[in-house]
Order: structure tokens, then sequence, then C-alpha cells
């Protein structure tokens, strides 16, 4: 025998062989459609018994096999089917013929045959036959089956016979020996009347009726004849035989033991199950009852179980049984058969390391010169039975060996396909999985370098298929799951081989399905480049959406009443980890940015970068990079533009690499990092571009809020300069421009700011709203700097080193000295420069603008828009105030106010105040100017807007005074200065200068005296003329603007002459006469009251005359300071009478 059956297992010595064989030209898919009913009777239940009788139908079997049919009887064919066209009555001779052909060719071992016939009819078809079946068509043949069963009882029937016929001792007729085919001439010659002779026929004759029994069903009498023919074959060394009874041994024994079989097929022994289950369920019950009523042979049940292996023994009896078929050359099959059945029955009792001992052995047997197929057949099948006992790696080993062999060069026609089959069914057992997404968790697993020679081979085999998308998918694959074993020279013939394959077909992310349904998933090339982490980027700060506050506040939540809820927190936790706490715009392009690493020993070049997203439509704008050879992690900056509102989701990007087209999906990128993926679109806002008259300034502000400034813009100006700083506003989006709010922060400044930094009309600008896309609007804005004008510590110590003093100057001289500059004077080095410079104290003052604008569909959702504008300004010293003092006045409601005035620049300059003359300084020059104000009310000021509580302390508050009574100050004297040659001019403010001293002598005494003669108020140098000899009115007015009641008082009034030569002549009795008392008593006065007193004057003489008022000292007056008691003096003219003379 030459050709095994390496599906056999142990249950089939129980099976009767039929053979299912076509005659003539039957269409291949017909005869299946018939073979297929016709095995699906594999089982009969025999009348009148309980036996079951099992069949195993083959449409192919080798003759030559048939010779082995007395040495083990399932081997034997007993059966034949035929199955036939024939068309027309003149076709029967002919097809009855070739049945009986057919018949021949398996002759000597046939108990019955049929033939049937399709598609023949008429008086043939009518006839009457038992060996034929007529039918008209293959749809119609609903008798088949029972055809089949009939055929079955027919074979029970002649098995039964020869059962019975050899089962029965004939002690007087000779037992025949029988052989196996290569023995026959081995026994030419021999005594047949010798004992061992005699032995050995009894030996094999008993194991045959063994076979017969286990065929027929009877099982028990089967093991009986089984143990009788071991012991006989034993007897004599018969050892192949030997082995054949130790084998029908275990087969009977594995039946017992395992009715469900060990075939592997689910179901293949089911109905033999229930067709045992009868002698199953009675096997542990003696004298149970049957069908027929009591079980009489009891012993029977007895026996078997005594009679039948232990599984234990079944494995070493097959190991005998193999032991003893190894001694012969030419029973290699049934050596192999046995190895496989013994595996089988293994695997069942999950035996593994003994399993594949048997297995080893199967594979070192030696069998005649295989095909091509045979061998095919053979590594399949051992891969098949390495798989069952677990040893996938070689069940792998020997199935990619069948693989091999289907390609071998031997074969006219390799079979590529079935190579590429096999190849896939490999890759289980060597832990290679074609789904990427099984290789991106955890550690690598299996032999690496194994799976990419495997990969290699199944890319080979695609191509010789001719299925370029094929090689396209796999050497992704490779590429992808394999890169950290590939070397570099591997890593450059991979990705050369993939551009010339993609080339022809471009990757792309689509399933392919193979024509036995298998779908290979895509393969994205999440490595090339690898990309470590993911973050979506804000817009930059002057797009950024905010969202106007509401009265209920942003942070407040309507969905629960209770503050902390633990199960809203942990079911929202994954979601806050993913949300991102800043918003995209509709139409504005938004940006994500991707760390990337390129692992490739040379340039990567990515084609068609771009993101994915759900959620919002979302434009995705591809860009192209370039990689260089491991580049280390190198950003990249990904764009699009979502054009809808509503959440969207940044679920990965997509890239072309090497002509294959990926789509990344970041949860299948779990090493990356991620600050998010969904964040907020809102409705589109306007978009503000501003640009100024001024130009752009080297220095960047950095405003400690941490915005961003989108523009900065410097400018130089002398201090107390104004300038108009004009913006344009041009509206560069696609929304109408409807809001716009400014306002101004001054920042990063350590001076003392005076009056309005910054100010601006916002209604002209507004007027031009709203602002279409594409139009621009106009907003002017003043740059007023009035910065300190009191001389810096540092600059009095210049002046002082040039050998002027300003500070001690005599009031009565005024001082005209021109300061000549320290850089005429003294060397002047870098350091020197950088510290006083040449009297440029220049000082810096940085303000921010804020445009807070919106409009279009984000306006209505209560979305705005800031864009900031940053302002440096040099401020350089214009003029400075060395010194201030006062001189009173001739009114005791006026004073001088002197100023020392330091032209601090390098350019001859004016200054002015109000009705003064124009005082020209030149560069570096210091005068005096004085200027008479009228005192101040500063007590109508109120105390606080706030009645103190906006100040931290009353020193604040008094420093907060001061200012206001500075500012008051500085507006009544209006000072200006202007330099002519670069038509600049400014303003020149006291308010940093004047102290508490020179305050004093600015105001208004809280008492204000009037004194009026003759009904006209005496003050400054108003002289009364009054005649001689007529009384004149005197009255004395006090009005008292302090908080509490003064008095009373008591005040003298005395005349004197002035000689103007510092004599007063008090001695005036004969002179002036008072009518009344020259002493005025007054009352008590409360504050913002007054009180007036009168007297009256008698000049005797004619003259000029002066009233001297004094207060008489008592504690009223003391407990005021004296400057309340400041009365104005009063000079009087006394003139003749005019004499009238009579016409």
């Amino acid at each position: 025998m030459s050709v095994p059956d390496y599906m056999q297992c142990a249950e089939d010595h129980q099976t009767l062989l039929v053979v299912v064989q076509p005659i003539g030209i039957v269409p291949e898919e017909s005869f299946f459609r018939i073979y297929k009913r016709i095995s699906a009777v594999s089982q009969v239940n025999v009348r009148d018994s309980q036996r079951v009788l099992y069949i195993r139908y083959r449409h192919h079997y080798p003759p030559e096999n048939n010779e082995w049919g007395d040495f083990q009887t399932h081997r034997k064919v007993v059966g034949l089917i035929t199955i036939t066209d024939c068309s027309s009555a003149k076709d029967w001779p002919q097809t009855f013929e070739k049945f009986h052909l057919q018949k021949e060719m398996y002759g000597s071992t046939l108990y019955d045959s049929r033939l049937f016939v399709f598609g023949l009819q008429g008086e043939i078809a009518e006839q009457p036959r038992t060996d034929v079946a007529f039918y008209p068509s293959y749809d119609e043949c609903e008798t088949v089956e029972k055809r089949i069963e009939d055929f079955i009882e027919s074979l029970f029937i002649v098995l039964e016979s020869k059962r019975l016929d050899r089962a029965t001792d004939k002690s007087g007729d000779k037992i025949p020996l029988l052989c196996v085919p290569f023995e026959k001439k081995d026994f030419v010659g021999l005594d047949t009347d010798s004992r061992h002779y005699k032995k050995r026929c009894q030996g094999r004759m008993r194991k045959h009726v063994g076979d017969l029994c286990l065929q027929a069903g009877m099982l028990q009498d089967s093991l009986v004849h089984y143990h009788m023919a071991v012991e006989l074959l034993r007897s004599v060394n018969d050892f192949l035989w030997l082995g054949a009874a130790l084998e029908g041994l275990c087969s009977a024994s594995v039946i017992y033991h395992y009715p469900g079989g060990t075939g592997g097929k689910v179901g293949s022994r089911r109905a033999q199950g229930g067709s045992l289950s009868a002698e199953a369920g009675n096997r542990h019950r003696p004298g149970a009852l049957t069908s027929n009523g009591i079980n009489a042979d009891t012993s029977a049940e007895i026996g078997r179980a005594k009679n039948c292996l232990s599984p234990e023994d079944i494995i070493d009896k097959y190991k005998e049984a193999i032991s003893y078929y190894g001694k012969y050359k030419n029973a290699g099959v049934i050596e192999l058969e046995a190895c496989v059945k013994a595996v089988r029955v293994l695997a069942i009792q999950k035996r593994s390391m003994e399993a594949s001992e048997f297995l080893q052995n199967a594979v070192y047997i030696n069998l005649r010169q295989l095909s091509e197929e045979e061998k095919i057949q053979r590594y399949s099948i051992l891969s098949e039975l390495y798989e069952r006992i677990g040893f996938h790696r070689k069940s792998a080993f020997f199935k990619r060996i069948a693989a091999m062999q289907c390609a071998a060069p031997s074969i006219p026609e390799p079979g590529w396909r079935a190579c590429y089959k096999l190849l896939l069914e490999t890759l289980p057992g060597y832990s290679l999985s074609l789904d990427p997404k099984d290789f991106s968790k955890g550690t690598h697993r299996g032999w690496a370098a194994v799976q990419m020679r495997l990969l290699h081979e199944l890319v080979y085999a695609s191509r010789r298929m001719g299925n370029p998308a094929l090689c396209v998918r796999h050497l992704s694959f490779l590429l992808q799951t394999m890169l950290d074993f590939l070397s570099d020279q591997e890593k450059k013939d991979v990705t050369q081989s993939l551009e010339s394959y993609t080339a022809k077909c471009p990757g792309t992310m689509e399933f392919i399905t193979l024509p036995d349904g298998l779908k290979l998933p895509p393969v994205p090339f999440t490595k090339l480049p690898i990309v470590r982490s993911v973050k979506l980027l804000n817009l930059p700060t002057s797009l950024r959406p905010h969202k106007m506050k509401s009265l209920l506040g942003q942070n407040v939540s309507t969905k629960s009443p209770f503050i902390y809820s633990p199960i809203i927190a942990h079911s929202r936790g994954e979601e806050r980890n993913k949300k991102i706490d800043f918003q995209w715009v509709q139409g504005d392009v938004c940006e994500v940015q991707l760390m990337v690493y390129n692992p490739m020993p040379f340039e990567l070049r990515v084609e068609n970068m771009g993101l994915l997203t759900t959620g919002v439509e979302f434009e995705s704008l591809p860009a192209a990079l370039s990689l260089p050879a491991e580049s280390g992690l190198y950003p990249v900056t990904l764009v699009g533009v979502p054009q809808t509102t509503g959440q969207i989701t940044v679920n990965g990007y997509h890239t072309s690499v090497f002509g294959v087209f990926s789509d990344c999906l970041l949860d299948n990128l779990p090493g990356v990092k991620t600050n998010g993926c969904t964040v907020e679109v809102i409705p589109a806002l306007p978009r503000l571009q501003i640009s100024t008259s001024l130009p752009r300034s080297a220095h960047t502000l950095q405003p400690s809020s941490g915005d961003e400034i989108s523009t900065n813009v410097s400018v130089q100006l002398y201090n107390g300069e104004t300038q108009q700083l004009i913006i344009k506003l041009e509206n560069i989006g696609t929304e109408p421009l409807e809001k716009l709010e400014v306002t101004a922060k001054t920042v990063n400044t350590k001076e003392k700011l005076y009056g309005d930094f910054l100010s601006w009309k916002l209604e002209d600008t507004l007027s031009q709203f709203p602002l279409k896309p594409g139009k621009i609007a106009t907003f002017t804005v003043n740059i007023k700097v009035k910065l300190d004008f009191s001389c810096q510590e540092n600059l009095l110590q210049d002046l002082s080193d040039d050998g002027i003093s300003v500070s001690g100057l005599p009031l009565s001289s005024p001082f005209r000295q021109v300061v000549k500059p320290r850089v005429e004077t003294k060397p002047l080095n870098p350091q020197e420069s950088s510290k006083v410079g040449d009297f440029s104290h220049v000082k810096t003052l940085e303000a921010i603008l804020n445009f807070k604008y919106s409009g279009g569909p984000g306006h209505v959702e209560g979305y705005y828009r800031n864009l900031s504008l940053g302002l440096h300004v040099e401020v350089e010293p214009s003029v400075f105030f060395t010194r201030v003092s006062t001189l009173p006045a001739t009114s005791t409601r006026q004073c001088h106010l002197l100023l020392d005035v330091f032209n601090s620049t390098e350019h001859e300059l004016t200054i002015s105040a109000r009705n003064n003359e124009d005082l020209i300084l030149h560069a570096g020059e210091c005068q005096r100017m004085a200027i008479q104000v009228d005192k101040f009310n500063f007590e109508s000021f109120p105390e606080s807007p706030a009645d103190g509580t906006q100040f931290a302390n009353t020193k604040q508050l008094e420093e907060e005074r001061q200012q206001a009574k500075g500012l008051e100050i500085n507006s009544k004297l209006d000072i200006c200065w202007k330099i002519p040659s670069l038509k600049r001019e400014g303003e020149a403010s006291v308010e940093g200068v004047l102290n508490q001293l020179v305050l004093e002598h600015l105001q208004l005494a809280p008492l204000q005296w009037d004194i009026l003669v003759d009904g006209k108020l005496c003050d400054c140098d108003i002289v009364v003329d009054c005649k001689v000899g007529d009384p004149i009115p005197l009255e004395v007015k006090l009005t008292n603007w302090s908080k509490h009641s003064v008095g009373p008082f008591a005040l003298t009034v005395t005349p004197y002459q002035d000689y103007q030569n510092g004599v007063h002549n008090y001695e005036l009795q004969d002179a002036i006469t008072f009518v009344g008392s020259n002493t005025f008593y007054i009352d008590s006065v409360k504050p913002t009251k007054d009180s007036v007193y009168f007297g009256a004057l008698l000049f005797l003489y004619t003259g000029d005359f002066y009233l001297n008022i004094k207060f008489h000292e008592d504690n009223c007056s003391r407990e005021l300071p004296l400057s309340w008691f400041c009365l104005p003096s009063v000079h009087i003219r006394a003139m003749e009478p005019v004499v009238q003379t009579k016409p």
C-alpha cells in the first residue's frame, strides 16, 4: 500500500468502505451534489437489531490499497455506487458495460453494487432492477437516500454471513492463511502442517473475525477476538499481524471510551453516539430492559468492560503496534496511519507531549517518492494535527512547507493561490495577525525574523498571483509592524519596493476581500512618521473669542440643583480630560500641532497630511513636509477651517507616505499625549486689523495679564506735548463689525502722570458703523504726556557741579544765567552718559489700547474679540521748575508766584503764562518768571467723593487734596512752552512742584475782611477820594469761610501818613477825627456767615492818609493763625471841597 489516508481515525475501523464514482461524462457539480446526498447516509440502524452500521464513502480510492483488505477489513471496498448520465436508450448498453468494468476493478472484495442512471426514460427505465436506479434528472431523485439505505442493508447481510461463516469453529476444516501482498512470495514452500503455521493461521483469522465483528456492530465480540488474536500471534512472533491485532484492540477500546469520535469534526460521530445510547446507558446496568425485553446476556457488558483497554493502555498498545509496523519497510503507510490515529486519541486526552512524539515519528517514516500533491497533503495534515495538540508554531512550520510545495519549481504550473492561502493559515502559529491594531498594544509577540520572512513570502505570492493591491497591503503591514526590527538597508529596500508597487496601485484605507471571504484590514502608517503628541492650539490672542459676562455669572450650572455630586464628577471625568477650555471660530483657520519623529535612516517625505475630524463640517488644508533622517521631535502644524458650529472632535490625521494613504486615528495611538480632542466651534465673528500713523516699535510690551499685543507703535514727545494718533480700523473678515469698545491701560511705569494720558471721542468712529467687510474706519487718540516738571535730584546735582546756585537765589535780583552743558566742561565716558547724559533724562511711558469688538452671528451668541495696540512713548524733558516761591501782592487776595524755569532741551524755547509776556530761554538756560495770581479758595473743595472711604488713610487723603489744589492752580496759570525751530509746543505743569508752604501762600484766608470807605471797596492800589470837612462812612465786613464760629474780636483803626522814606506819622489828632469810636467790636460769626460794622471819619486837612487796623490781642485772636487777620490797606486822599460859585 503506497497511498496513505491521513484522515483516518480509530473509529474508521468499524466502518464499511463504499466507493462512489462517475461513469462517462458527468458534470462535476451534479456528481458532488449526488455524492453529498449519498454520503449523508453514513450510519444505518439494522432492522430487528440494536446494531448500527457505519459507512465511509470515498469518491477516489487506489486499487492497490484494496489489496490490504484482508489485513484490515475497513480498507476493503465492499460497496460500489456509480453515477452516470444516459440520455438515450441506444447509449444504455454501453453504459451498463462500463458499470461491469468498474465492478471488476474491485470485484474480489465487493459485497454489492449499484448504478444510478440520470436522464434515461422509457421502457428501459421502467423495468424493475435491484442493482440499477433510474431518475429523470438530478433534481428529480427523491428516493436516493432510501436506495442507499437498502443498499447498506444488503451489505450488512453479506457482512453478517461472512462473520458467521468465519467465526464458527470448524475444527475439521483447514484455516486458510491470510496474507498482505508483500508476504505471498515469502510463504511459498512453507510446511503447512506445522503447529507454528497453524497458530499463525488461527491468530490471523481471529484478528480478521475481530475486524468483521467490529464492522458488524458487535463491539464486545471484537474485543474478545482481538485479545485471542494477540495471544496467538505473539506466541508465533507474527509481528506485522500482531501490530494489526493490537491496533484493532485499541480501535475498539477508543470506540468504547470516546463515542463522540476522535476525528475532530464536530458532529461527525453524533449520530453514532445517539445509536449507542442504549448500549451506553445499559453499560453499568446488568439486566436492564431492552427493546426485546430483559437483556439475557448481562455477561456481555461485564466482559466488554473487562476486555476493553484503559485510556492509558490504549496509547501503550499503539506504541507497541507502531513499533511492530516499523519492522517492515512495506508497512510504512500502515505505520504512518497508526501514528495519526494515536495522535488524534492523545489530542482528546490532552497529552500533547506524547502526541508530539508520535507525530515526530510520523515525520520520519520514509514512504515511496511522493508526488507534490501528496507532499502538500502530508504536510497539511501534520500541520493540522500539531494544531490540535496545541503546537501552533510547529503547525505553522509544516503549513508553510506545504505552501512552499504548492509553488515548487518542479510543478509546471505553480499554485500561487493555494500557496498564498496556506501562508495565510500559518499566520496565527507565528503570532502574526494581519490587523495592525494587534501590534499597537504591549510588547511584540513572536519571532520577528520569522514573521518578516513570512510577510515577504506573502508579498511574493501576491505578486505572482498578479494582485498588486495585496502586495501593497502586505508590504505596508511589514513596514508598519516590523519597523523596529528592520535594519537600515532593509528599510530602504522595503520602501523602494513599496514605492514601485504603489506607482501601479496606490495603497488605500479600504478593506481587501479575498476570494474565500477573508477581509484584510487597512494598514495606516502610524509610525511614518511617529507622532508623540497632538495639541489643539488656541487661536491667536487677537482672534480669540470671549464670552460676554452674564448677570448670573459664567460658572453657574443650571443642570443640577446640587453644589457637588460625586456621580456627576466621576461620569464626566473622561469628558473633562478631553474637553478643551477654549473655542474655535467658524470660518477662521484653526491649528493643531503634532510633534513628529522620523525613524527612517533617510529623508521622509510626507504628502497630503491633514486632520480627521467629526462633529462639524471641516475643511482640512493638507500640508506636505520633509523630515530629515532620524530627525528627533519635530513640530508640524496642521490647519483647517470649520465651516459650521458645534462640537468638533479631532480623531486623528491622514497622510500619504510612499504612495500609501493612511488614516491614523488617535484611539489607535496609545503612546500619544494630547491636551484634549474636543473643542467648541462658535459662530463667525468679524476680524479687525489696525494700522497707525506712527512707526512700529522695537519694544514689545509685556502686560502683567499675559495678553499678547498684536501691534506695537512708538513715539517721542517732549514733556507736556500733545500728539494725535490716527488709527485705521479695517474689517478683514467676512462678517460686519457692529460693536466697538475702546479702553486704555498704562503699564510698566513708575512715573506720575498729570492729566489724561490718552483721550478720544468714540462717537465719531461709531458713526461709521456697522463696518462692512473690506471697509476702513478711522479712530483718533490724543496722546498727552504731562510728567513731573520739578527739577530732579540728579539734575540739581549737575547744575550745582557747574557752579550755578539755583535754589539760593535772592528774590530781589532776577536770575538770568546761562547754564553751560557739562559736555563742554567735563570729559564724558559711556557710563556717565548713560547715567546723566547731557541733561537728557528720557523717561518711558507704556500703555495698551484695547479694542473690544463684535458682530455677525457671534455677536448674537454673546461673543466678542479683543485686539490690543501697544503704545511706547519716550518722554524727553522740556522745561524744569527748579525753584518755586511766592511774594505778596498789593492786594490781600493776590500774590506773586515766582518760578525758576530751566530749559533742558538743546533748542531755544519760549515759555509763557496767562496775561504774561513770553520769556525766551536758550538751550540750558535758567530764568525766573513772576506770575501774579489770584488767591484760591481751597476750602470750597470737597474732602472726598466717598467721604474718605476711598482712601486708605489720612495721608493718602491729604495727597489727593493737594493734587486737586495743584490741578486748580495749574489750570489758572496756563503755562505753555514752544520750540520754534521744531515747531513743537506743549504745556508746563506746576502740579508736582508746589509745596505745602507755597500752597498756603496761594490760599485765601478763611476770614475775609472787606473795608469800604465811602461805599468803595479798598484793596490793592485803590485810592478813595474825599473832601475835607465831610464825614466819610467806614464799613468793616467780616465773612467767615471756616468750619467753626469765630470771634468776638476787637480792632482799632489808627490813621497815619507815609512820607515814603520809611517814616510814618501817627500824630494826626489835629488832622483826622472819628465820628464815634475808632475801635470796632465784632461779635461771634458763624461759618459761612458775615457781619458788618460801621463807623465814620472826618478829615480836617488835605493830604494822603492811610488807615492802620490793628487787632486787640485776646484769647480769641491768639487761637487763630496770624494769616487769618490780613486786612487790606486803606489809602484815602482828602481834598479841598469844591466851592460852587453862584452864577
